[in-house]
């Protein structure tokens, strides 16, 4: 035990020493100290992205291009979109920032200026997601960048000074849940369940086609907490076999469409859960935490038939560290795990998903990344 110990003393102090030797070989190099102050302000500077997305979607700017067939010029997009005259120049200024960014293109620019012409700015497969109606992710940008939900991480900080349990952030920040609030305010209802309904619309059509094999040898399926039903519907169109549910609160089942084969069960899925052969969680576990989701598991374990007979939960969630290992995915998955704090909820690795599947008495689980950041686990009792 002491040689473990003495080893690991000597493996940290190596460490040490290395870091110690790079930082002093770069303390006195200009280049560096302008490189390290241009990450840092890369990182600061992120949420000035982030209001130019906002606003983009705001003056709904790629709808103006789409308008144009795909390619505008910025006189073209000022007729399309409500701003000032006088903010014209500004709006320029604005298309910069975006075409830095990736989210428009410039298909002519060299000498635009000189010979007249003015600069002709296009969509990108980014903005394309903000165009249209069965890719629209703009209801659900528009959600995330919403300043209610925004707000909430200026007191991230002193979220942290705070003993648990407490308040989630937003709680801390509006004095109520997310929940409570959707609940006490139809506006922001609105703005959530149109966020969620453009997200399973995009994504669901990305689900069927890669992972279909998930809902073969089902005849009934219930969507907890499935909202205004998307995912339900996009689920039973695929696989009109499949008899799906929505169960979910009933001030948002009181909202849901009537012209649908999708039948929608007011409830609680803390209370208990309708039989099925298998539930379908998208987006919801993340939500609680690990003693919430064994409670709502156990739930579901007592409604679904055994493994032999199709009995399953199929969870769409991120597991960090699952699928592509580039940085862009490594990193969007522990910034969803640092967003979802507002709610007191977390992104789990494989292992905490584990833990939370064994202890409510299932027996074995398969992940299958295909979502990009996120994936589909079957869990089987």
């Amino acid at each position: 035990m002491c040689s473990t110990i003495t080893k690991e003393k000597q493996y940290v102090a190596a460490a040490l020493h290395i870091c110690t030797m790079a930082l002093n070989a770069t303390n006195f190099s200009s280049q560096a100290l302008l490189d390290a102050q241009l990450e840092l302000w890369h990182t600061t500077f992120c949420h000035i992205k982030s209001m130019a997305l906002k606003t983009a979607v705001d003056l709904r700017i790629a709808d103006a291009i789409h308008h144009h067939g795909g390619g505008a010029t910025l006189t073209q997009i000022a007729t399309q979109v409500t701003h000032h005259p006088s903010k014209t120049p500004c709006l320029r200024r604005l298309m910069r920032v975006l075409t830095t960014t990736g989210v428009f293109s410039i298909l002519r620019h060299d000498n635009a200026d000189a010979d007249g012409d003015e600069p002709v700015y296009a969509l990108t497969p980014v903005s394309n997601l903000l165009v249209g109606r069965s890719q629209n992710l703009a209801p659900l940008t528009a959600m995330m960048l919403h300043p209610v939900l925004v707000s909430p991480f200026f007191d991230l900080g002193a979220w942290f000074q705070h003993e648990l349990p407490d308040p989630c952030i937003f709680k801390q920040t509006h004095g109520q849940t997310l929940w409570e609030m959707a609940d006490r305010d139809a506006t922001f209802d609105a703005l959530i369940n149109d966020g969620m309904v453009s997200e399973s619309q995009f994504v669901m059509d990305i689900v069927v086609k890669e992972c279909g094999e998930v809902f073969h040898g089902i005849s009934s399926l219930i969507d907890i907490g499935g909202g205004l039903g998307a995912a339900a519907q996009a689920i039973a169109k695929a696989f009109p076999h499949v008899k799906c549910s929505v169960l979910d609160l009933d001030h948002v089942t009181t909202k849901a469409p009537t012209d649908t084969d999708v039948k929608y069960i007011a409830g609680d899925m803390f209370e208990s859960v309708p039989p099925a052969n298998a539930m379908f969680f998208k987006w919801v576990l993340h939500d609680w935490s690990d003693d919430d989701c064994v409670k709502i598991l156990k739930n579901c374990r007592k409604a679904i038939p055994p493994r032999e007979a199709g009995g399953k939960v199929i969870i769409m969630d991120i597991v960090v560290g699952a699928g592509p290992s580039d940085l862009k995915h490594r990193e969007m998955q522990v910034l969803f795990d640092l967003y979802i704090m507002f709610v007191n909820g977390i992104e789990r690795d494989e292992q905490e998903w584990k833990h939370v599947f064994t202890k409510a008495g299932f027996s074995d689980y398969k992940i299958i990344p295909v979502l990009g950041v996120r994936s589909i686990i079957e869990v089987y009792p």
